[in-house]
């Protein structure tokens, strides 16, 4: 059976082009000039994709799209719109549309969006979930924006961005926009591999080129064939491997360890690195005609304390992803708890938000996140319990409650560790009343033992 798509605008000229040219590429194709003839069509048949218009005369293509795109991803949804703006674009995102374009557009261009849409209906990899890479902050916006800009290109990209920022996250999200995006994306973390195998898995080798190459074995470079090998740490290649990095790139062609022939490639690079490479040439560590061979398009991710508007965004994400993982009914976040996750410095990024997220989830037993579930070492960003002496207010302020709270959490949670588990003992460590502490332990969900009569 044919594909089908339903177009949504209320341009006759523009529904009328992409019925001719969407049906010459072999899809069932039906048009709707309103809200209401839309949802109508929707009601009362099933499509495949749907290409809408946000701005429609009797109504807003994005409730459109809240209203009908199920949780089973029955539709595709292409949002479509003359006022592109970083507000329409994430609203898109965020309600679940596979992509985003502005009018004018390159026909040619939504023909491989729609393709790759439907191949991904026939099995093909997911588009990444980019609200791990976006959410509501402005500065984000620039970087949203430009990922079907540099999506389309071949050339090479540089991400930079401070460690745990998404910068791999980012890559494979170019690489699902991309025209590639059915090939494979293999990412290579270049600081993870012995200086003495890196070249042969990134090139490959030939069979006898060292002790226990027993037959030839193709490279990363390769492996990833009509798609996209993502260099992470680019940073930490050795000079000598960093040459023959420059020629592949130059000449798009590698040669195997022990090899006598160059072998081409067609293999788009995105490299990323949270080091200065401006400081490491200037040490000599890192070779400037390289660095301008991957900086041809530059993205920087901003850190997670610049982005704090996506705190809640992503708090919720890796709520969700815990539950699924672990088994749990979905959980809920107390105000206080997010109120410290937004106070908190996160010197890790995104990634130690969802590791932070991670824990809570998993020792959390009751289906409320509150400030207890969450580590000590988020209040105030502090590793340790916070010493009496010389405690300083933060400018922005801070929530005492939940503060307290949390020392009081970690100094029960020592007291417990060092008197063995016994209760009555740990509450006179702390000038407690034992009915105190059993109360505040069992809010903490500290580990108990049961006291000696």
């Amino acid at each position: 059976m044919k594909e089908r798509i339903l177009i949504v605008d209320d341009e006759a000229s523009l529904r009328e082009l992409l019925r001719i040219v969407l049906e010459g590429e072999g899809y069932a194709v039906r048009d709707a000039a309103t809200y209401r003839e839309a949802s109508a069509a929707l009601a009362s048949e099933h499509f495949d994709l749907v290409i809408c218009d946000i701005v429609l005369p009797d109504g807003n293509g994005l409730d459109l799209l809240r209203s009908h795109r199920t949780s089973a991803g029955e539709h595709h949804f292409v949002m479509i719109t003359a006022h592109s703006s970083p507000a329409h674009m994430l609203a898109s995102v965020r309600d679940g549309a596979a992509e985003y374009i502005s009018k004018p557009f390159d026909v040619e261009e939504l023909k491989l969006i729609v393709a790759k849409l439907l191949g991904q209906r026939r099995g093909r990899p997911p588009v990444v979930d980019r609200l791990e890479i976006a959410g509501e902050s402005p500065t984000m916006w620039p970087i949203l924006e430009r990922i079907p800009q540099v999506a389309r290109s071949d050339a090479t990209i540089l991400i930079t961005g401070e460690s745990g920022t998404g910068k791999e996250l980012l890559a494979r999200a170019i690489h699902a926009a991309s025209p590639r995006a059915g090939q494979p994306f293999v990412p290579v973390n270049c600081g993870a591999l012995p200086e003495g195998l890196l070249e042969s898995e990134l090139f490959g080798h030939v069979r006898g080129a060292f002790t226990g190459a027993v037959r030839d074995s193709k490279g990363l470079f390769q492996e990833a064939a009509g798609g996209t090998i993502f260099l992470d740490e680019v940073g930490e290649l050795p000079l000598a491997l960093q040459v023959k990095l420059l020629r592949a790139l130059q000449d798009k062609q590698i040669r195997p360890v022990g090899g006598t022939r160059e072998v081409a490639i067609d293999t788009r690079v995105i490299a990323a690195t949270n080091a200065d490479l401006r400081s490491l040439i200037a040490e000599g560590r890192f070779r400037e005609d390289l660095y301008f061979r991957i900086n041809v398009l530059h993205l920087e991710l901003p850190p997670l304390r610049e982005r704090r508007e996506d705190i809640p965004v992503l708090t919720r994400l890796f709520v969700d992803r815990a539950c699924q993982r672990f088994g749990f009914p979905r959980k809920e976040i107390h105000r206080d708890a997010m109120t410290v996750l937004l106070n908190y410095a996160w010197p890790g990024n995104v990634r130690e938000l969802e590791n932070v997220i991670e824990q809570a989830v998993a020792m959390e037993s009751s289906s409320l996140i509150t400030v207890s579930s969450l580590p000590a070492r988020v209040f105030g960003g502090l590793e340790a319990p916070p010493r009496w002496t010389g405690m300083v207010l933060p400018e922005e302020g801070l929530d005492l409650e939940a503060h307290t709270d949390a020392i009081r959490r970690e100094l029960m949670r020592q007291a417990l560790e060092r008197c063995g588990g016994v209760q009555k003992e740990a509450a006179k460590l702390l000038r407690m009343t034992y009915r105190a502490f059993r109360y505040h332990a069992k809010r903490y969900n500290l580990a108990l033992q049961e006291d000696e009569a």
